[in-house]
């Protein structure tokens, strides 16, 4: 998502710096923060190392700025040391941030949320947050009606998001499944996979892994498939993969959980379940699905370009605001 706000950032005229790991791609200017992580468990070394080299480079180009836009989850927590406003949106459910992150919060921080749904958890605060839906570059998803007979799970392998159910699932269903993903440097994460994935990984299993698919892969593993299981066990927030796999035609079926009912519409591009039997018997009536309501609803809805004007206006929006603060 950072990407693809900052190339219609770029595209519309505005001056864009990113700050990440070396190796990045982007399409303004680059501050690189460090070489990834090379190894497990190393994610709070490098959110140090990437927080404090921001911060340095803020010390001597504050001027450079007008506001900065924190898509880490994060560097927010370093607000009262910028002199500008900090944006932060929040892809992660409530219970994923540490509730002191947010007391007394200072007045040039402001924050986002991806989804209504995410929205209503920060009900009790006294500034609600602002809501911007995420969207994907349509031209990057090319419209198809041809599908194989598949199930697809696609996304971060780990506990949380339940490829397993998955596989429960398309057994029942009698359908063979592709698991597409990656499992990331973290123990408890591999630990899943050994123990829940990997033991169905076997010569003539009806269950098929790939690891870390490579762009042109997903695409055509988005466009053939009957459908996209969305499994997750707790209340994501958005789903890229859900707007991906809609806008090459495919439909989906997901739990009724957090984001999913905001973006699948059920019965129309897919289907929204409350157990593993109601998932299984939607299987069944996924025929029906039409791939060009699916495509006609991303279109609608889940654009980059709709989500980059809306943050456009926020960004707007919260300068003005910044400003009054400090008058």
């Amino acid at each position: 998502m950072l990407l693809a706000v900052e190339r219609e950032m770029a595209a519309a005229g505005h001056r864009t710096m990113v700050a990440a790991c070396a190796g990045s791609r982007v399409n303004g200017r680059f501050l690189a923060t460090g070489n990834p992580a090379d190894g497990p468990d190393q994610y709070e070394q490098r959110e140090r190392e990437h927080n404090a080299c921001i911060l340095e480079y803020l010390g001597t180009h504050v001027d450079e700025f007008d506001l900065i836009h924190d898509k880490s989850g994060s560097f927010f927590r370093h607000a009262a040391d910028c002199l500008v406003p900090v944006l932060a949106t929040l892809h992660l459910p409530r219970s994923f941030y540490q509730e002191e992150w947010f007391r007394n919060p200072p007045p040039n921080f402001h924050f986002n949320c991806v989804s209504q749904s995410q929205a209503s958890s920060f009900t009790d605060f006294p500034n609600p947050p602002s809501v911007v839906e995420n969207g994907i570059e349509l031209e990057d998803f090319p419209f198809t009606t041809a599908k194989d007979d598949y199930l697809l799970w696609l996304g971060r392998i780990c506990e949380e998001k339940a490829p397993h159910l998955a596989i429960a699932a398309a057994q029942k269903a009698g359908l063979p499944l592709v698991i597409a993903g990656q499992v990331y440097p973290f123990r408890y994460h591999r630990d899943y996979f050994d123990r829940e994935i990997r033991p169905h990984l076997f010569e003539g299993s009806p269950v098929q892994f790939i690891d870390t698919p490579q762009h042109g892969q997903k695409l055509e593993l988005l466009r053939h498939a009957r459908a996209l299981l969305l499994t997750s066990t707790v209340e994501e927030t958005s789903s890229l993969v859900a707007m991906e796999a809609m806008a090459r035609g495919t439909p989906v079926v997901a739990f009724r959980r957090g984001a999913f009912p905001e973006i699948v519409a059920d019965g129309e591009t897919g289907f929204l379940v409350d157990t593993l039997e109601e998932m299984v018997s939607a299987l069944s009536d996924v025929p029906r699905i039409s791939p060009q309501a699916c495509r006609e609803r991303v279109e609608r809805l889940f654009t980059a370009k709709r989500m980059a004007q809306e943050y456009e206006e926020l960004y707007r929006k919260v300068f003005a605001a910044t400003r009054r603060e400090a008058a």
